[in-house]
């Protein structure tokens, strides 16, 4: 299992490397396939993965991709309204067939898979997106990373005792401070090799401690939506990681973090 997981991770992050740093087109139909596969993984917890409630879900995620390429709407809102719209259409004049947990859980999912994970592709087409997108890993996967090492050597305080009893409140401090660090190092060895006047390294640092917590809440939410259904992994797409949202639960509620800090910000 451990070397399936740890190869599985290594496919990842070469993948990561090449369609990141294509960027583009590339990148936008990477990030559109994983929301898709994403969506489809918690529709199916709902049971409306092959419905009308999920197709109009799937129809909706490719218009709001599309639209960030073509803009053919100045406000994505306008696909947002939209597709609520038909959703309650397919609540009414298919009443009782559907319930309202699902019609919120279409919704819900095109919003935090679909749009979320958008903010990757997003950060990616920044000025200096290139160097910038990779905060959202080390916030979320370095996070990851730093609190499992930190929580088994020095792990003492149960963080969630019930949603999660294995992290505990050192291994969250890890986590930050790996993340921090992680961060730092990238900041130093990109800004001398590149001498990137307009990469600051001590905001992009603290953008990564309020990445890195937020990057909790988001594998904990995940966690918690597959204890509420009582299932283990959402998919079986990744090897030894489980599927999308399995892998790219911290990622989801970090990239948009990022976006903003930085589109603001910097």
């Amino acid at each position: 299992m451990f070397i399936t997981r740890l190869i599985s991770g290594i496919v990842l992050v070469i993948l990561a490397l090449l369609f990141i740093c294509t960027g583009g087109d590339l990148l936008l139909g990477v990030m559109l396939a994983l929301s898709l596969v994403g969506m489809f993984e918690l529709y199916r917890i709902f049971e409306i993965e092959k419905k009308p409630l999920g197709l109009l879900g799937y129809a909706a995620c490719i218009a709001y991709y599309l639209n960030l390429k073509l803009l053919f709407s100045p406000d994505n809102m306008a696909i947002m309204l939209v597709f609520l719209i038909c959703l309650l259409g397919v609540f009414v004049f298919a009443y009782p067939k559907y319930h309202t947990h699902q019609i919120m859980a279409a919704f819900f999912g095109l919003f935090y898979v679909g749009v979320m994970l958008s903010f990757l592709y997003q950060t990616r087409m920044l000025p200096n997106g290139q160097y910038i997108v990779w905060l959202i890993f080390l916030c979320s996967w370095g996070c990851d990373t730093s609190a499992y090492c930190v929580g088994v050597l020095f792990g003492k305080h149960k963080m969630s005792p019930l949603l999660s009893p294995k992290k505990s409140i050192e291994g969250a401090v890890g986590g930050v401070i790996g993340s921090m660090l992680f961060t730092a190092l990238y900041c130093f060895i990109i800004d001398n090799i590149f001498n990137l006047d307009e990469f600051p390294i001590v905001p992009l640092v603290i953008f990564a401690g309020i990445g890195a917590l937020i990057s909790m809440v988001g594998d904990l939410a995940a966690s918690a939506i597959k204890r509420n259904f009582d299932i283990k992994d959402y998919g079986k797409l990744i090897p030894g990681h489980g599927g999308v949202l399995d892998r790219f639960d911290s990622v989801i509620i970090t990239a948009p973090i990022i976006f903003f800090l930085a589109y603001y910000i910097l």
